[in-house]
């Protein structure tokens, strides 16, 4: 980021301290404008030419920045999968209480894994329970692939649709 004095263009695009246009001067117009106005010029972007540039405080200027980065960082990592569990002989009150859980973490943007755990002969329960998730929760969510069967449990992965 490049703030007052290290700009070395000859001409900046100016945008003012509440994002209006203020037009094309010269660097030290606009540095001159921002110290009588007490704040930092600072350069948007470096692409273009002239730069674009605006009135701001550093400090918000560094939130700003920071933000991005974050959002960037967070689009490059991609979705979590979280992972809720169950049992095959759970209860309505519960139900419903891992459903909203599940709906807001795919409201969140991350995918969910649902697993029953299997106790005895309880897979027939816990595909009817997987299979229950799934529809009610395809307003906002779609299989990865289908329900699966392993060993101890029964598990399905949703994506936010």
């Amino acid at each position: 980021m490049l703030i007052n004095e290290k700009i070395k263009a000859s001409e900046v695009e100016l945008i003012g301290i509440d994002g209006e246009d203020m037009g094309i001067m010269s660097t030290k117009e606009a540095l001159k404008i921002a110290k009588e106005l007490k704040v930092d010029l600072i350069c948007l972007s470096l692409t273009s030419s002239p730069p674009p540039c605006q009135l701001m405080p550093r400090q918000t200027a560094q939130k700003k920045q920071a933000k991005e980065k974050q959002a960037l960082n967070k689009q490059e990592k991609g979705p979590k999968t979280k992972e809720i569990r169950v049992s095959a002989t759970i209860e309505q009150h519960d139900y419903e209480t891992k459903k909203r859980q599940a709906e807001k973490i795919l409201r969140g943007g991350d995918w969910v894994q649902i697993n029953v755990r299997l106790q005895r002969k309880e897979s027939d329960a816990a595909k009817r329970i997987v299979a229950e998730f799934v529809q009610d929760l395809s307003h906002c969510a779609e299989k990865e692939k289908g329900i699966q069967t392993s060993g101890k449990q029964v598990s399905v992965v949703l994506k936010p649709c």
